[in-house]
C-alpha cells in the first residue's frame, strides 16, 4: 500500500499514487460486498454545516464497514455553554472514537483537529471554501467509469468558483491525474487569483462548451458571499446555466454533473438535470464507495 497517511484532509496534499489508490479501493468495493473491516471501530460524524449527501453517505460507509457511527449535534452539545471546538473533539476522542468526519465553516479546521488528535484519524468532510476531498474522489470515480481514464480528458468546472470547496478539490484531484481543467463563471466569483493552480480560466460558457467532455456544474454559494456577485439569479442562468438549448453546443456524450444540492433553474434545468442518463444520481452512489475507501485507508484497517 502506498497509503501511509492517518488523516484525508485535501487533494492538493496527494499524489497520484494516493489518490489512485482509494479510487481502487473503492471500485473494488463497489464491485462485491466488503467484510468487517471496521468492526468495534467507533467514527464520529462533526458537522457544524447542514449536510444530506456527506453526512450520510459517511454513516452508510462506515455501516456497510461495520463500524459503529456517533452522530454529534452542534445544536445539542455543550459548544452551546461556550466549549471550544477543540476541547469538544479530545472528549468525542475520549470516549474511544477512532476516526473523525469533520465539516466546518472555518477553513483549515481538520487541520488543527488532526494535528492534536495525533490518535484519531480526521477526514474532512467540507472545510469553509478550502477543500471537500471526498467529493472529488467520487468526481473523480464517476467521471473514470464515464471514460475510462482522467488522462487527456477536458473537464470544465462553471459557476461560484471562489467560494466553492468542491472546485478547488477537483482542481487538484483531475489535473493530477491527467485531465484539462477550465473554470468558468463570472469574473466577480472567480478567486483573485488563478495562480498556483492547474487550471485555464474562460469567461463565456458557450465558448468552452465544445470543448469539453465533462461538465461541473456548481451551486452558487450565497452563504459565502458577503455581498451580492451578480445582478440577479435570473441573469446569471442566462449567461451561465446549463439548458437544453445551450447543451447542443456541447457533444452528445458530454458527461454533465453537479455535486448538489442542486438549484434548478439557476445553474442547471430540470430536463437537463434529469436527463436520459442520470450521472448527478450516480455520484451520489460513488460517494458511498470513496468513503468506504477513505475510512479504511486512514485507519489503517489491515487488507
Amino acid at each position: 500500500m502506498s497509503w501511509k497517511r492517518k488523516d484525508l484532509l485535501g487533494l492538493e496534499e496527494l499524489s497520484r499514487e494516493e489518490m489512485e489508490e482509494i479510487l481502487s479501493l473503492a471500485r473494488s468495493y463497489k464491485e462485491k460486498a466488503p467484510g468487517d473491516e471496521l468492526r468495534g471501530l467507533r467514527v464520529a460524524n462533526l458537522f457544524f454545516e447542514a449536510s444530506t449527501r456527506t453526512a450520510n453517505s459517511f454513516k452508510i460507509a462506515a455501516w456497510n464497514l461495520g463500524a459503529e457511527v456517533l452522530d454529534f449535534s452542534p445544536e445539542t452539545s455543550s459548544l452551546k455553554k461556550g466549549e471550544s471546538l477543540l476541547d469538544t473533539a479530545r472528549n468525542i476522542a475520549a470516549m474511544g472514537v477512532r476516526a473523525m468526519v469533520v465539516r466546518h465553516p472555518s477553513a483549515g479546521a481538520p487541520w488543527m483537529l488532526a494535528r492534536e488528535l495525533p490518535k484519531v484519524s480526521v477526514l474532512n468532510g467540507g472545510d469553509g471554501a478550502h477543500e471537500h476531498p471526498t467529493q472529488a474522489f467520487l468526481d473523480m470515480m464517476t467521471l473514470i467509469e464515464a471514460r475510462g481514464s482522467l488522462d487527456g480528458v477536458s473537464v470544465g468546472i462553471v459557476g461560484d468558483i471562489a467560494h466553492s470547496r468542491v472546485a478547488r478539490s477537483d482542481i487538484w484531484g483531475m489535473a493530477k491525474c491527467g485531465a484539462k481543467v477550465y473554470v468558468c463563471g463570472p469574473r466577480t466569483m472567480m478567486p483573485p487569483s488563478l495562480e498556483g493552480l492547474p487550471v485555464e480560466p474562460v469567461y463565456d460558457l458557450d465558448d468552452l462548451l465544445p470543448r469539453l467532455d465533462a461538465v461541473i456544474m456548481l451551486r452558487i454559494q450565497l452563504e459565502r458571499q458577503g455581498r451580492p456577485l451578480i445582478p440577479s439569479l435570473s441573469e446569471y442562468a442566462k449567461a451561465y446555466g446549463l439548458n437544453s438549448e445551450r447543451l447542443k453546443r456541447a457533444g452528445d456524450d458530454i458527461v454533465i454533473m453537479h455535486p448538489g444540492p442542486t438549484n434548478r433553474g439557476v445553474e442547471i434545468t430540470p430536463e437537463v438535470a434529469d436527463g436520459p442518463d442520470p450521472v448527478i444520481l450516480r455520484q451520489v452512489e460513488n460517494g458511498v464507495y470513496v468513503r468506504m475507501a477513505a475510512l479504511r485507508l486512514c485507519t489503517g484497517a489491515p487488507s
